[in-house]
């Protein structure tokens, strides 16, 4: 690869047509690690709403340390893949009680705080410090794979050390805050996995996959397995005006957040089966009035199909329950003041009609 002409074609490009980012505003570490999580599995125009309202509720690193985790899963409501709201509450109380609320510089000690992983910790080394850091992603393995028609596997971690050392190759002599930002922008606006730009691209004169015109080939990249279907029943249970809700396990699917009682795969019959679940589960005598189909939701690795049972509370057993989860029983207008994953924000929505509400 062309080292020298690469890097001054590239990093002239990004002066004329960088994003304007409020993260990019300024670089400061505490903005960069931030956006840098919120970017993870999450489209740019998505990120920049929550970050903004992120930032003003906690400035610096000094106040999201004092935030209530329940707070913070609320802003995070709608991003997704929340054990990411969890490990950032993690991390600003390890910065500022074990680094003085500073971010080191070192990638070794980066690597190690909670949620950042070798990209994160080069994106806050190049960006913020400006400092030679590869910071890798797929965008950026996009670009270098076609850029050199690389028969590697870019979803075998194995092949992640081959990319670091291309960037920091590449990377001599160039602003390292630039060349990464560059690379990222490059790869998400321009060399997209489809329907790449490529007359638009400002290194295509020497990109051996645009040369031989098999750009669409590149990045090698293995298929994903197929999503594991699952039909689960969600349980509504009414008192008078007050809906059951309950608070989900420290660990696993939507970890920490707010939903209703979930049964998965069902069998037998199920009305009877629902009841003895609420019984022993949380001590609660409910009644099915009736099923309905409720909505699909598609995880990572997963797709719910979800079906409504509708009950209404009977009684309250005086046996202990199985199951201690943290519930709670509010009024529909209430139901904005928790924080909730889209999967069930969806059956709020169709069920108890808060359009208006902005959950």
């Amino acid at each position: 690869m062309q080292q020298n002409s690469f890097a001054k074609e590239l990093t002239n490009w990004y002066k004329k047509s960088a994003r304007k980012l409020p993260w990019r505003e300024e670089y400061e570490p505490y903005k960069t690690w931030l956006s840098e999580i919120m970017l993870q599995q999450t489209q740019v125009n998505t990120v920049i709403d929550y970050f903004n309202r992120f930032i003003a509720a906690y400035p610096d690193i000094y106040t999201l340390c004092q935030a209530k985790k329940e707070d913070i899963f609320k802003l995070w409501e709608g991003l997704g893949y929340y054990s990411r709201a969890k490990k950032i509450l993690e991390c600003a109380k390890t910065i500022v009680e074990e680094y003085n609320g500073v971010f080191p510089k070192d990638l070794n000690q980066l690597k190690k705080l909670p949620g950042i992983g070798p990209y994160t910790a080069g994106a806050i080394l190049s960006i913020a410090y400006n400092l030679p850091a590869p910071a890798v992603d797929g965008n950026v393995m996009r670009v270098l794979s076609r850029y050199q028609m690389l028969d590697l596997n870019i979803a075998d971690t194995k092949n992640r050390s081959f990319f670091e050392k291309e960037v920091l190759t590449l990377m001599t002599d160039a602003i390292p805050r630039d060349f990464n930002q560059a690379l990222m922008d490059l790869g998400a606006t321009i060399c997209t996995p489809k329907q790449a730009k490529c007359s638009a691209c400002p290194v295509k004169e020497g990109c051996k996959a645009f040369y031989h015109n098999k750009v669409e080939k590149y990045p090698v990249k293995l298929k994903k397995n197929k999503k594991r279907l699952q039909k689960v029943a969600v349980i509504l249970v009414k008192d008078q005006d007050k809906i059951l809700i309950v608070k989900r396990p420290d660990s696993g699917l939507m970890a920490n957040l707010w939903g209703f009682p979930v049964v998965e795969d069902i069998h037998g019959n199920a009305h009877e089966n629902i009841e003895k679940f609420m019984k022993d589960t949380f001590g609660l005598e409910v009644f099915v009035q009736k099923t309905e189909e409720g909505p699909k939701h598609v995880f990572t690795h997963l797709v719910w199909e979800m079906q409504l049972f509708k009950c209404i509370l009977q009684s309250t057993r005086q046996s202990t329950p199985k199951v201690l989860s943290e519930i709670q029983w509010v009024k529909t207008e209430q139901l904005k003041e928790y924080a909730f994953p889209t999967a069930f924000k969806k059956i709020i929505m169709n069920e108890f009609d808060l359009k208006s509400l902005d959950l």
